[in-house]
């Protein structure tokens, strides 16, 4: 579905960047062009990091399969995983733990955007800009707010 239609934006309002598993890793130039031009040029008051439940890589992270290259993109999601493990494994349903998984995937993004230099900056230089964190249900169409958003307004 395309992301305008999630928040009923036309074509064009929203500024959109996707990769596998949502991530958003420092070092990862495409990443950071995107934000840094999203942030310092658009001049948008706000970044929404939006997973989805049933989301191929995050499963692919955490399946045990190897896949080659795309396994060292998904490396933090395992990372997060471990993190986790004690919460994920008193979680009895494999695809309810997948989909928390899915949600904590989200929340380390957005500590990830928020923690980058051009946010921060533009936070130093008092620019209106927060940070969500969502999760889309592919069955039904719902948005869940995590309710971790950080910035200002």
């Amino acid at each position: 579905m395309p992301a305008n239609e999630i928040v009923g934006l036309d074509p064009g309002e929203l500024f959109v960047h996707r990769n596998v598993a949502n991530l958003a890793p420092p070092q990862d130039a495409n990443y950071l062009s995107v934000l840094q031009f999203a942030v310092d040029v658009l001049k948008v008051k706000h970044v929404m990091i939006v997973g989805h439940y049933g989301c191929g890589g995050v499963s692919a992270a955490v399946d045990g399969k190897r896949r080659g290259l795309v396994d060292h993109w998904l490396h933090p999601i395992r990372e997060i995983a471990q993190e986790s493990r004690d919460e994920l494994g008193a979680i009895g349903d494999a695809q309810s733990r997948l989909n928390r998984l899915c949600e904590l995937n989200v929340i380390k993004q957005v500590r990830n955007v928020a923690s980058d230099v051009f946010v921060q900056d533009a936070w130093a230089r008092g620019q209106q800009l927060c940070v969500h964190g969502w999760v889309y249900s592919l069955a039904n169409g719902v948005v869940k707010d995590l309710d971790v958003t950080v910035g200002s307004t």
